[in-house]
């Protein structure tokens, strides 16, 4: 399903040139339907690694594959298809401000070119199970945190990706709305998809069991 071999990443510096790896020589296999935590302190490549698992960033060097597609060797054409396979949840929610909680969720239905028609009823479905139901033509400056989050989810949920990656989705939610969140992750994965979430609550890993990839200064120390 996602699998790095020798993998290394680096940021272009103020002056131009290459800088030094953020992330380096990242070698591991994330089965499909898996369930895996990203974890690793700040600054250790956590975001930088997410990235390119939903192929916002390439890698320098090494080999990526991602949903059977080896990412160095496929057509830059064939990337955007296949980036819709991927959802994606920000810490920051990154929902657009003037679209309605129901269009918030229907954008990536709309941009792959469904009919209203036809994405009415599964927008509608995805706000019943994050608990918004009701809440269709509310703003996200309307919303509590928890709530946009739960929208951000949907959002990234519609799509029925085959893999899902969250970049600390709990970081600006209480206790009681990140186990909220996390149960909705882990129902996406014993639906199937194989699902990455990164996080610093060692209290979510204690209560939801799985394996875990740590990082430490852009490279992976344990897997399993």
């Amino acid at each position: 399903m996602v699998r790095f071999t020798a993998v290394g990443l680096r940021y272009p510096s103020p002056d131009g040139q290459e800088g030094p790896e953020a992330l380096a020589d990242l070698t591991f296999t994330l089965p499909e339907g898996s369930f895996t935590w990203l974890l690793g302190a700040s600054g250790a490549g956590k975001s930088s690694l997410l990235r390119l698992m939903h192929l916002a960033l390439l890698p320098t060097r090494g080999e990526l594959e991602v949903l059977g597609v080896r990412v160095n060797a496929a057509r830059r054409g064939a990337l955007p298809a296949l980036r819709r396979r991927i959802g994606v949840v920000f810490q920051d929610f990154r929902l657009l401000p003037y679209l309605s909680a129901f269009d918030n969720v229907a954008l990536p239905l709309r941009l792959a070119g469904r009919s209203e028609a036809s994405l009415r009823p599964d927008v509608t479905e995805m706000l019943r199970w994050v608990g918004l139901q009701g809440k269709e033509l509310s703003l996200p400056q309307q919303l509590s945190g928890g709530e946009q989050q739960r929208i951000a989810i949907a959002r990234a949920v519609v799509t029925r990706p085959a893999l899902l990656v969250a970049d600390e989705p709990t970081g600006n939610l209480d206790s009681h709305q990140a186990r909220r969140l996390l149960a909705l992750l882990a129902q996406m994965n014993r639906l199937g998809t194989t699902v990455v979430v990164a996080t610093h609550s060692e209290d979510l890993v204690e209560q939801f069991p799985a394996q875990a990839l740590l990082l430490e200064d852009g490279r992976v120390v344990h897997h399993g």
